[in-house]
């Protein structure tokens, strides 16, 4: 997948930021905040290392908040290609205009197309990426 850096704001960098040096409190990190980080990190650093990277930043935002045991490796790395796929289709919009273009990123039942909901909730999903034992991924 080929991203286009330009649509990522300078208020997405401070969210970044802010998200970054703990400044968010955890009630106030929702599932479209999940998305807009997933969409920044993806812009900034290709899909790959954005996995990485904001998989790194979810574990550490947990622990800082008392729920570490509360990661899921398999989950964050559903969503951050989730977001990826659809920036591949729309690669000039912004975060706002990619989740009206693609509204199902909103539905957090979205997983559960690809995955049975025993799989998702093994402890070997939460430790690292688990392949879809309902439907695959598209590639792109």
């Amino acid at each position: 997948m080929r991203f286009n850096q330009s649509p990522v704001t300078p208020a997405d960098e401070q969210f970044l930021a802010a998200f970054e040096a703990g400044q968010i409190a955890n009630q106030n990190f929702h599932h479209r905040d999940h998305l807009r980080l997933a969409w920044i990190q993806v812009r900034r650093l290709g899909l790959d290392r954005a996995s990485d990277a904001v998989a790194g930043n979810i574990r550490q935002f947990a622990a800082r908040h008392g729920h570490g045991d509360r990661y899921h490796d398999t989950m964050t790395r559903f969503w951050l290609r989730a977001v990826g796929l659809g920036i591949n289709r729309h690669p000039t919009l912004r975060f706002d205009d990619l989740l009206a273009a693609e509204p199902h990123l909103l539905d957090k039942n979205l997983p559960f197309l690809h995955w049975s909901r025993e799989r998702m909730a093994s402890d070997e999903a939460r430790r690292r990426w688990v392949e879809p034992d309902l439907h695959l991924m598209p590639a792109s």
